[in-house]
């Protein structure tokens, strides 16, 4: 299946769809290269509702104090080998600064991951968390393209895509295999046939130059820039494309850029083991009884022994679909993004047990971007895309056959599932760009690059690789001794402090800081 969502999205969109649960696109480019120039002037208006691709809703409200979020559109060259070539728009979101004028910075980009999340839904949904910094930057996030209403990716309908979703992603035979391969090729061929003009030109080094473009077009002299996941791939990107214009700018939730993506599979399959771990755990020492199991053990082989069962007799959950062992997988991967959601894993396992798989699905349902009307956010579209655009390496069927005794030594819950996703490339329309990213960046300002121990999705030691691969003198590591994808929205106050004092007043943390 598709990697694993970016945090911020991913959580927005549980907490919307477990609240309703428990209760009860763009276009492929113009013709024209008008305007896609750095003196390009944007239009900022009030922001419509999400597009269907950016997960729908409605617009966004006002930030606390009344701030109202405005939207832009900037056109960059489809093709940046071709600048005066077709342009592809790129949608825009942004929250003034609400301090002095004198003191403003700049503006301050976020890229929340994935790839393919929305900025221009997730950021609104968590600007509150980022007063702080909005009192001397104008707080500005966008979808990428191929993401959202910037030339998002098409794949298969919402029919398709509920079929593709229920599917068995952790074939047991040869029958297994072979239906698994053909339903990716035919994914894949839907994008092919849907996005056909977009699909060569969503790399992340084309969005590293819509980032350059739009530091520019925004007025500022340097790119002030905050990469929360796949965010921080992106940002090392940019630093190595462009080290002399990086001004202040930090990496949470750091992606491993030395990892191809066979490694990269691996060490999520060991990072959310972890996280399985740790739930465990702490589900076991509370005073309460554990409602899962009597220890760490009992926990998780309960679990693996609900998704032995479902791989055989899938459970009613939201008819006419059902709980699948793949939609289970998902859906528990989901909840251990953050431990903010433990309760609610705890509850789905819960009534799993008891023959309801509601939440348990829900979960599943967000990490793919499903609303409850059964329409789907193109993430998952533009996720495979950007990542088969990136990377090299074309897994087959015997190659993950060969690889499965070692992913599940890494994860026996999660060693399969993740296993599998390395096919989500076969038969690609468009060729990878390299094993892994190029992040040097010497000579580029200090970038602040944050490791969270307990990180399921990109693993705590992916943050020491990156400070060495942006170069002596770039990276500067710091430590959080915690749990869930990221550090800053943790709240932790050390964490904290260390970023807004970096972002508002160019304080650079000392190295090898730790909070906890």
């Amino acid at each position: 299946m598709p990697k694993l969502p970016p945090r911020a999205k991913a959580l927005s969109a549980t907490a919307v769809l477990l609240t309703a649960a428990l209760a009860a696109c763009g276009d492929s480019g113009s013709d024209s290269s008008d305007g896609a120039s750095p003196d390009q002037k944007l239009s900022w208006r009030d922001c419509p509702a999400p597009s269907a691709a950016e997960g729908g809703g409605t617009a966004p409200s006002p930030l606390p104090g009344g701030a109202e979020w405005q939207c832009a559109t900037m056109k960059a060259p489809l093709d940046w080998d071709e600048p005066k070539g077709d342009t592809v728009d790129i949608a825009l979101i942004r929250a003034k600064a609400s301090g002095n004028e004198n003191k403003r910075v700049g503006s301050l980009i976020f890229n929340f991951g994935g790839p393919g999340g929305s900025g221009i839904t997730t950021l609104p949904a968590f600007g509150s968390d980022y007063a702080k910094l909005r009192t001397r930057y104008d707080l500005v996030s966008f979808d990428p393209r191929g993401v959202g209403r910037s030339a998002g990716v098409k794949c298969e309908d919402a029919e398709q895509l509920d079929a593709y979703y229920q599917q068995d992603a952790t074939p047991d035979d040869d029958a297994e295999r072979t239906e698994l391969i053909d339903n990716v090729k035919k994914f894949n061929g839907e994008c092919e046939k849907n996005s056909k003009k977009v699909l060569p030109h969503v790399r992340t080094t084309d969005a590293a130059r819509d980032m350059d473009l739009m530091r520019q077009v925004l007025g500022d002299d340097k790119l002030y820039y905050f990469g929360i996941s796949y965010g921080t791939e992106l940002g090392g990107v940019y630093a190595h494309l462009f080290p002399k214009k990086v001004g202040r700018a930090v990496f949470d939730a750091v992606v491993d850029p030395t990892q191809t993506p066979e490694e990269g599979s691996l060490g999520q399959a060991e990072g959310f083991q972890l996280a399985l771990d740790n739930f465990a755990k702490d589900c076991t020492s509370q005073e309460e009884d554990c409602p899962v199991g009597d220890s760490e053990q009992d926990v998780k082989d309960r679990i693996a022994g609900l998704l032995k069962d479902l791989d055989k007799k899938p459970l009613p959950a939201l008819p006419p679909r059902e709980l699948t062992q793949t939609a289970a997988t998902n859906g528990i991967a989901q909840a251990l993004y953050s431990k903010d959601f433990w309760p609610y894993l705890t509850q789905g396992l819960e009534d799993a047990y008891d023959g309801n798989g509601k939440i348990l699905m829900v979960l599943s349902d967000s990490m793919n971007g499903r609303n409850e009307d059964g329409e789907y956010s193109n993430i998952q579209a533009a996720n495979v895309a950007i990542n088969c655009a990136d990377d090299k390496p074309r897994y087959t069927a015997d190659d993950v056959e060969a690889k499965l005794p070692e992913f599940r030594e890494a994860s026996p819950l999660f060693g399969d599932y993740l296993a599998w996703g390395m096919v989500n490339c076969t038969d690609w329309a468009v060729d990878g760009q390299a094993d892994h990213p190029d992040v040097s960046a010497a000579g580029a300002a200090p970038v602040l690059v944050i490791g969270n121990t307990g990180d399921p999705a990109t693993p705590y030691e992916g943050a020491r690789k990156m400070v060495d691969a942006l170069g002596k003198g770039v990276g500067v590591e710091l430590t959080y001794k915690g749990q869930g994808h990221g550090a800053y929205d943790s709240k932790n106050k050390c964490v904290r402090g260390a970023v807004d004092g970096y972002l508002l007043n160019g304080t650079v943390p000392k190295a090898n800081t730790i909070c906890s």
